[in-house]
């Protein structure tokens, strides 16, 4: 036993010896950095993840969608759990791998994404959802003034081109819109329009579906570059206005204080309505505060009614870059739509139709109305005739009108008298 145990311990002390000797002239940097080498001789390989989500969780990394993209038609064979998504109009799948699930790929070179569908966002709460973006119309098709029309286009086509003079001007890569006019008009359509001139996403923002401005901001983190963020209709969202302060307001809460019942009413009614406490400084806050610098070639576009219930702060020139105040229906417009509708470049009707527009103030909306084939038996004849009794209906009310607004001022004036 205790020969065994010398034994033993002479091998140990060898050993240890060998071992002393080794570090000394093969130091451990040295043995680091060649089996380094020695691992990449086998596998020259580097292994990079993308996360979903980064900065903070509240942007999803364009890098992943694209990836993701790329490797929707090479999952089928290797993942065991996909997610399946429908395809333009519907008559496809896309597939692409389920959430925890790994597939391995190898490939040369960047990666393109050959097969983007541009999708359309609305908003619940502080979350997007979307449908594929699929909206024909493009500024051909689009009704509305020559000059305008190419004043826009030029406009984005310049913007697109600007990246390097944003940089250069140390500016965040933005440019706001406002489109304003009687309904009809087709600010809307104004907008898909763009998304298709640009290919650009379109997030439609919903801002009384928003609980705060914390919630909003997180939304509006999570757009991506080459996007269209819509807001329409902003003079009805929320406190957003002109008039966020009145006398009479003032006035009339220093009456409730002092009368109990109507405290209690206010309250009530108050804490049953409201549903958003998104705020005015809030939504400025991102269009041209610290948090519109995080991304790039985004476009925000406000639509309204009544241009003159916003307040200047919201509207004024930075935040909102370009106003385009949309007109009644002129010829220009109207052959456009003609040809859109009926397929039509000139009818003898056109020159009444011409000296009518001119007389009248229709909007686009109206007029496609009578454009529209409303049996499968209606023909052009009808369509422009039926479009015709309409204008010369709405220039007898436009006259109509102007008598009694006419008779109005003399009362008035005499009044005054």
């Amino acid at each position: 036993m205790g020969e065994t145990l010398g034994n033993l311990g002479s091998v140990m002390a060898t050993l240890m010896f060998i071992w002393a000797m080794f570090r000394q002239y093969f130091p451990c940097d040295h043995i680091e950095k060649y089996s380094h080498r020695l691992m990449k001789f086998f596998y020259p390989h580097i292994q990079i993840t993308f996360d979903e989500y980064g900065r903070g969780h509240f942007m999803r990394h364009e890098f992943y969608t694209a990836i993701e993209t790329y490797l929707s038609s090479n999952t089928a064979d290797q993942a065991n759990r996909l997610k399946a998504n429908t395809a333009k109009n519907n008559q496809s799948l896309v597939l692409t791998i389920d959430d925890g699930e790994e597939v391995e790929d190898e490939f040369e070179g960047a990666i393109k994404v050959r097969t983007r569908q541009r999708k359309l966002y609305t908003n619940s709460w502080s979350m997007w959802s979307h449908v594929v973006f699929d909206h024909p119309t493009t500024f051909r098709t689009l009704a509305m003034e020559v000059d305008k029309k190419r004043e826009v286009i030029d406009d984005l086509v310049s913007f697109i081109q600007a990246k390097d003079f944003y940089a250069r001007v140390r500016k965040a890569w933005k440019r706001g819109y406002l489109f304003y006019g009687p309904p009809g008009m087709g600010k809307s359509t104004i907008i898909v329009a763009m998304a298709n001139l640009l290919l650009y996403d379109i997030y439609d923002l919903e801002l009384t579906a928003v609980n705060d401005n914390i919630k909003l901001r997180k939304l509006l983190m999570q757009i991506s570059s080459k996007s269209i963020t819509m807001i329409e209709d902003i003079d009805c969202s929320l406190n957003l206005t002109g008039q966020r302060k009145k006398m009479k307001e003032n006035k009339a809460a220093e009456e409730e204080e002092k009368d109990p019942i109507k405290k209690q009413a206010k309250v009530g009614d108050s804490d049953e309505g409201k549903t958003s406490k998104v705020t005015l400084s809030g939504l400025l806050n991102f269009i041209d505060g610290l948090w519109s610098a995080s991304k790039g070639e985004r476009l925000i576009v406000f639509t309204t009614n009544y241009m003159e219930k916003l307040d200047p702060a919201l509207i004024r020139r930075g935040r909102m870059d370009k106003h385009i105040e949309l007109s009644y229906c002129s010829f220009e417009s109207f052959k456009v739509l003609a040809k859109n509708y009926l397929e039509l470049d000139s009818h003898h009707l056109f020159d009444t139709i011409e000296r009518l527009l001119g007389e009248s103030k229709v909007t686009p909306a109206d007029v496609a109305e009578h454009l529209m084939p409303k049996t499968s038996v209606a023909d052009v004849e009808t369509s422009l005739k039926s479009l015709v009794q309409a204008l010369e209906m709405a220039k007898e009310e436009a006259m109509l009108k102007a008598k009694e607004e006419g008779k109005e001022k003399e009362s008035s004036a005499r009044e005054e008298d």
